[in-house]
């Protein structure tokens, strides 16, 4: 498939629509909520990170879903293979949470009774506050969380939709941040120091429409001294144009094409999330197993909102072919991948 790159100017036309379908590196394209002309109910903005060492992590989500909202954080310990989540949400915020225009610049707080998070840019850097008095029965979590980006690319991809021409979905993905800080969490004091902690931004802005699957998976560390990491998607959207599918290594972006997540079966058909999984590539350029250790699971149903969410942590064990057709292989790699299904 021939992938086409965006150039640089305004992601949505007088219409609401976007000018340019395609991929880049860095946020070429400039978004404006109020340049949208779709449905108001539709229009979605979040910011979600991720944070790991080989021990443990720590997930935070601030998500304005207009018709609701959403601030989420989860502690994952790798070691024992659990995870605790708390997510409290409202209603009816319509963009005030005044997420930022840019990944690039901008700070978000939020503050309720129950939680309270904060990211602010500091001299190229994110600082990362959450406070949660209530986070686990009577236990509190608190993080203070400094992130460095390491790459001089990143991943970037504005997607249209088929049915609706005003709808959209407008990400970055920002891989292999350098992360340091703490992490207070069931009366322990968790580090995250520079040698081996790393944090993913998933930024996104967007119109979508009501029912919607997609997989993602993503992974960063170090192969020998050298930072390396992978950013793999797709189920949504008319991809006809780019597909999100990167390898990053040594601070440069490697495009690939299509990438299909192959999950086991149950003798019912449903997935079995926890048996091990095969990544391959149309192109030959990304061949992976994933042996998962955690499943971070959710279902939920309100009256006509369904979300059902498999984001499985596990180890990657395979190869990837950069655009010199040098091989890079990866063993006992910690990383994810989901399959979400949401109606919303």
């Amino acid at each position: 498939m021939k992938q086409n790159i965006l150039t640089t100017g305004e992601l949505l036309n007088n219409q609401g629509k976007l000018n340019q379908a395609g991929y880049a590196y860095q946020l070429v394209k400039s978004y404006n909520r109020k340049a949208i002309k779709a449905n108001p109910l539709r229009i979605k903005e979040w910011d979600y990170y991720l944070i790991t060492n080989d021990s443990f992590g720590l997930a935070l989500t601030v998500a304005d879903n207009s018709y609701m909202s959403l601030l989420s954080a989860t502690f994952l310990d790798f070691n024992a293979k659990t995870e605790h989540t708390f997510s409290p949400m409202s209603f009816f915020t319509f963009g005030k949470l005044g997420l930022p225009s840019s990944s690039k610049s901008g700070d978000i707080h939020v503050q309720k009774p129950n939680m309270e998070i904060h990211i602010c840019h500091e001299n190229n850097r994110r600082h990362l506050l959450v406070s949660i008095p209530n986070f686990n029965k009577q236990e509190s979590l608190k993080a203070d969380i400094l992130l460095t980006e390491m790459y001089d690319d990143t991943m970037v991809i504005a997607t249209p939709y088929l049915e609706n021409p005003k709808a959209f979905y407008y990400n970055q993905k920002i891989i292999g941040m350098k992360a340091e800080g703490t992490v207070h969490c069931n009366d322990t004091v968790h580090h995250f120091i520079p040698e081996n902690s790393y944090g993913i931004l998933d930024w996104g802005r967007g119109v979508w429409t009501y029912e919607n699957t997609w997989y993602w998976s993503a992974a960063n560390g170090k192969i020998g001294n050298d930072l390396f990491g992978f950013n793999l998607g797709y189920g949504f959207g008319d991809t006809s144009k780019a597909s999100e599918n990167m390898i990053f290594y040594k601070g440069k972006a490697h495009k690939l094409d299509r990438v299909q997540f192959l999950i086991p079966s149950l003798q019912n058909g449903q997935p079995d999330y926890m048996k091990p999984w095969t990544f391959t590539s149309n192109d030959g350029r990304f061949e992976s197993s994933f042996n998962p250790i955690l499943d971070r699971s959710s279902k939920t149903k309100v009256a006509v909102l369904e979300s059902d969410q498999h984001q499985v942590f596990g180890y990657f064990n395979g190869k990837a072919i950069l655009d010199d057709q040098a091989v890079v292989e990866f063993k006992d790699f910690l990383g994810f991948a989901e399959k979400v299904h949401n109606k919303w």
